[in-house]
């Protein structure tokens, strides 16, 4: 009975476990889950994603295009600028793997991290800003519109951001976030 039993209750502390990751390394270890899938696997998990995106298709459909198109990203560079940040991420959830040209805005505008940092002194550790960094260089560092060399460039970058926010904060949970955001995930 006790046999029957484990596999269950392993399941629903990894269900636990998972549920109160925050939002990168949920990312960062869901693509590292399916890049350990057979191709048939990852096939019916797309079938099953499809399905559950259809449900939001008609409210995200503006905003799809927007972040499909290389000319509106180009106007959301100003990092310092929690609304900005906030369009990024949706662009980022919202951009289609085969928009190269609009991935690549997006590259050039997070590439800039180092001296939004150093010149706007940006402070990581306040409020959400490091979390919403650390989402953004997650997904953008897994995304397959990226390119091999951008997201090695984007992975070094996030893990820059890691360091920062190691070095300035004096929470214990910090180690735990570096140690899990440092998953290989989808970097096939």
């Amino acid at each position: 009975m006790v046999e029957k039993r484990c596999p269950r209750l392993q399941r629903d502390g990894v269900y636990r476990w998972f549920s109160e990751l925050p939002s990168p390394q949920r990312v960062e270890f869901l693509c590292g889950l399916l890049d350990l899938c057979i191709p048939l696997e990852l096939r019916f998990l797309g079938a099953c994603l499809e399905d559950l995106a259809r449900k939001d298709y008609h409210s995200l459909r503006d905003s799809e295009i927007k972040a499909n198109n290389p000319a509106d990203l180009g106007s959301l560079t100003n990092l310092t600028d929690e609304v900005v940040r906030s369009k990024l991420l949706v662009s980022l959830a919202l951009l289609g793997s085969a928009h190269r040209e609009a991935a690549g805005v997006l590259f050039r505008t997070l590439t800039h991290i180092d001296s939004v940092i150093n010149n706007y002194g940006l402070q990581l550790n306040e409020g959400r800003t490091g979390d919403e960094f650390l989402l953004l260089f997650t997904m953008a560092s897994n995304h397959p519109a990226f390119s091999f060399h951008q997201k090695q460039v984007l992975r070094q970058e996030l893990t820059q951001i890691q360091n920062i926010m190691a070095s300035t904060s004096k929470n214990p949970s910090t180690s735990t976030l570096n140690s899990m955001a440092t998953y290989p995930g989808c970097h096939k």
